[in-house]
């Protein structure tokens, strides 16, 4: 495997970001864009470092996806 993506978002109830594995169960939260980027490093290692979930990945990418209202 190559790369593995997660979909981020806004958690809008508790505040900071929520990360979610497209293709795999892992999901993992941070307070601010850097801690999620740790905790996303340290759940992608915890995931794959048996071996039985696959080959670890080489990359990890995350797709930040924003909801936006405006007033007409």
């Amino acid at each position: 495997m190559q790369e593995i993506i997660f979909e981020v978002r806004e958690d809008e109830a508790d505040g900071g970001f929520v990360a979610v594995a497209l293709g795999h169960a892992i999901a993992t939260q941070g307070e601010t864009e850097e801690e999620l980027r740790e905790m996303v490093r340290d759940a992608v290692r915890c995931h794959f470092d048996d071996g039985e979930a696959g080959e670890m990945p080489g990359m990890i990418r995350l797709h930040f996806v924003r909801d936006e209202a405006i007033a007409v």
